[in-house]
Formats: C-alpha cells, sequence, structure tokens
C-alpha cells in the first residue's frame, strides 16, 4: 500500500496504532460485548452491504483493477451477510485466496495480548495495578517500580519503543524470543507514567513477557490455547516461516518494488520494503511473530473471535468491557466518514489494544494492522450486531478507504 493517505487521514497514523481506530475512523467502545437491538426504524440488513450492493462492487472493482487480493466478510449477528475471496494467496502454487485462508495481522494481532493479561487478571493471577516489577525482574527502577500493567495496556506507560533491525533473519522461536525479551528491556521512560504514548513497541512487549512469567507457558501457546483454541479459531494460529511457505492456507505477502514488481515476501527474504514507513521491513525474516503481536487469521475466525468476546467464551462480561472501555481522549481528527456530515466530530478514545469512537450514534470497536505485502483489519458494531473484516496480501490496497467504505454501507451513510 502507498502512502498516500483518504480524505487527509494518512498512513503514518495508521502504522501508528496499528488501526483506523486511533483516529476515529475504525474504532471501538464502551459497550463491545454483545449486539444490542438495532434502534427503531433502522434497517437491520442495509442495502449497501448486501451482495451486489455498493461495498461489494467497490470491493470487485479494486480486484479487477488490481488494487485488492484478499478476503472481505461482512457478518450480522451470526449470520454471513457477504463474503468475497479475489486474487492469490500463492502465486507460484497457483493457489487461490478464500475464505478459509489465514493472513498475517501484524498490529491488528494485538488485542490478543490485552485479553490474555485481562484473563490473568480476572482469575487473579495478577492486577492491572502490578508494576512491571511486580512479575519481572531485571528493569531499572524507574520501570520497575513506577510503569503499570495498565499504563502498559492503555499506551501511557511513557516508554519508548527500543531500535529494530529489520534486515535480521531470525531461524527459530527461541532466537525470536531471546531476542524479543533484549529488546523489551532496552525501552527507556521518554515522560512520567500517565503520560499517552505514540503506540511504544514496549507496551506490547512487557506484558507478552508478564503472560509468560505468570502462566510459565510461552505467550504463543498460552494465546493459542486460552483463546484460539476457546474460540474454535481454527485456522487462526503463530505460524512459523517454514509453515507460511509451504502451508497453502496461509496467503502469501507480496510487497512493492521500487522497480514497480511485486515480490513473494516469504520467497525472497533478501528483499525488503521501500516504504518509508517501513523501510527495509520484510515480515517474513522474523520467523514467527514477536509475542504480544502478529500471529495469522481467517476472516470467519476473526467474527469468531468478536463473538467469543460477546458471550463470555474468552473474558467474563466484566473485564470484556474493561478491554474496550475508554481510557484516554484520543486528539480529534479531520476526514473520514465526519467530513461529510454536519454533526460535531465523535469521541475517540485509546483503551487496552483496541482504539474506540462513536460514529453516527454508535460505537465501534476492533484494529488494524499493516506489514509490507499485508493488510488486516475487523470492526464490530456492538450496537447492531455486525461485524466486518478485511484481510489482503499484496501492497498497493486503498487501505483506509475500504474500511470507510465498510463502515458507510454498515452504517447506512451512503
Amino acid at each position: 500500500m502507498g502512502s498516500d493517505s483518504v480524505r487527509g487521514m494518512g498512513r503514518r497514523r495508521l502504522l501508528g496504532w496499528g488501526g483506523l481506530a486511533a483516529v476515529g475512523v475504525v474504532a471501538g467502545g464502551t459497550q463491545p460485548v454483545g449486539a444490542r437491538p438495532a434502534p427503531a426504524g433502522r434497517r437491520a440488513i442495509p442495502r449497501d452491504t448486501r451482495p451486489g450492493g455498493a461495498y461489494d462492487r467497490y470491493v470487485a472493482k479494486l480486484a479487477a483493477e488490481d488494487r485488492f487480493s484478499g478476503v472481505v466478510l461482512l457478518s450480522h449477528r451470526g449470520r454471513t451477510v457477504l463474503s468475497r475471496s479475489y486474487g492469490m494467496a500463492d502465486e507460484e502454487k497457483n493457489i487461490r485466496n478464500h475464505d478459509g485462508v489465514a493472513f498475517n495481522l501484524s498490529s491488528a494481532g494485538k488485542p490478543f495480548g490485552a485479553v490474555a493479561v485481562l484473563q490473568l487478571a480476572q482469575r487473579g493471577r495478577l492486577r492491572l495495578s502490578d508494576t512491571v516489577g511486580a512479575h519481572l525482574k531485571g528493569f531499572p527502577e524507574e520501570i520497575a517500580e513506577k510503569v503499570t500493567i495498565h499504563h502498559l495496556l492503555s499506551g501511557t506507560s511513557g516508554l519508548n519503543t527500543p531500535e529494530e533491525d529489520p534486515q535480521r533473519v531470525f531461524r527459530s522461536k527461541e532466537e525470536v524470543r531471546e531476542f524479543h525479551e533484549e529488546w523489551a528491556r532496552q525501552a527507556k521512560p521518554v515522560a512520567p507514567p500517565g503520560t499517552p504514548t505514540d503506540h511504544a513497541g514496549a507496551e506490547v512487549a512487557i506484558p507478552a513477557l508478564i503472560v509468560e512469567a505468570v502462566t510459565g507457558m510461552t505467550y504463543w501457546d498460552y494465546v493459542e490455547e486460552h483463546i484460539f483454541r476457546r474460540c474454535g479459531m481454527t485456522g487462526t494460529a503463530f505460524y512459523t516461516r517454514p509453515q507460511w511457505l509451504t502451508d497453502p492456507h496461509i496467503a502469501h505477502a507480496y510487497m512493492r518494488q521500487a522497480d514497480g514488481s511485486r515480490v513473494d515476501a516469504v520467497r525472497n527474504l533478501d528483499k525488503g520494503s521501500p516504504d518509508p514507513l517501513q523501510p527495509g521491513k520484510n515480515p517474513a525474516r522474523g520467523f514467527i511473530g514477536l509475542p504480544g503481536d502478529g500471529g495469522f487469521a481467517t476472516a470467519p475466525d476473526l467474527v469468531r473471535f468478536a463473538h467469543a468476546l460477546a458471550d463470555g467464551t474468552v473474558l467474563d462480561r466484566p473485564y470484556a468491557e474493561l478491554l474496550t472501555a475508554p481510557k484516554i481522549p484520543l486528539a480529534p481528527q479531520g476526514g473520514g466518514l465526519r467530513a461529510a456530515r454536519s454533526s460535531p466530530a465523535d469521541a475517540a478514545f485509546a483503551t487496552y489494544m483496541m482504539p474506540v469512537s462513536l460514529i453516527d450514534g454508535q460505537w465501534l470497536n476492533g484494529r488494524a494492522g499493516v506489514d509490507p505485502g499485508s493488510v488486516a483489519s475487523w470492526n464490530i458494531y456492538p450496537d447492531s450486531g455486525w461485524v466486518g473484516v478485511v484481510l489482503g496480501n499484496h501492497d498497493d490496497i486503498p487501505f483506509q478507504e475500504i474500511i470507510e467504505r465498510e463502515m458507510s454501507a454498515v452504517l447506512g451513510t451512503t
């Protein structure tokens, strides 16, 4: 995907919080669990969400123009209303995308880490007021005794993001985990705890280390057992690079190169992205996603996860509500759906890894992520029972615009 913006909403912001939710265009609310009845007079199934409707035609046009490869899905109260797949999961093996194909989530996988922490909190294994030092040794005093789990999950730790080496090619889970722990320990305070930060990587990395310290399991194993399996997410996992290379049910990531060509990131570890926001990065070099981030998921599995949040499968209702309850306000942003409306700007808030906002009187919650050659978004519309998923596997996808079109279709604003 290029660096262009949609109605003033830039990709830098998308890469920052990992989702358009941060600017109130993809968002979530205080009561994301359970779909309440739609307000009187509102159509249960808006015309533009249906097969042949405006959203369906829009995505088909993008695919015909080679601007979309992947899967889109709209579900209403557990029933699939629209499911479309375009492009190739693996061009070399001539495997097409379909709704059983898993896509790289990037930052869209971060809420799983927050759910893992809240599961441990509701079981009394930790408290959100615990400091880092209550569970992890070796951090400097200004982090160990002052930064709490709440600070980390809410994006108010005051920590920075340590430098990364995008050229490094990892060869095993053990190597990734050792690097991840060392990387997390390089974080430094740049502001007092309680200060909003700019999507600091340490705020994802350190909670994952706490999950491991409390449970005695790797982060990957804990999430797969206590979240993915519990939700029935059979096509979702933290797949390794060898699996990404050989499993026909995992979409390869196709990166646009400076010369205009696209390359398969998994088969070309020597190639990196020319994107100035992710220079030189190739997501397949990581062997497996860093704990607290990434993973691969199918579109139906993300719908299953959304419903599991609503029905108590993964979190008791109070903790599910706590997950997306507003924590700190986000600055109002122009653009998006608001640009065409005369109503005041909607409220937007940071939460536990799922920025939230109010759009046309409805709460929405979700998460998005971008990697070279991959995009992922899932949104929950709790007031009307909708779930929307967008998963893509090549660059050049107008990601913000697709999500905005999804919202317009669901909310009936077109």
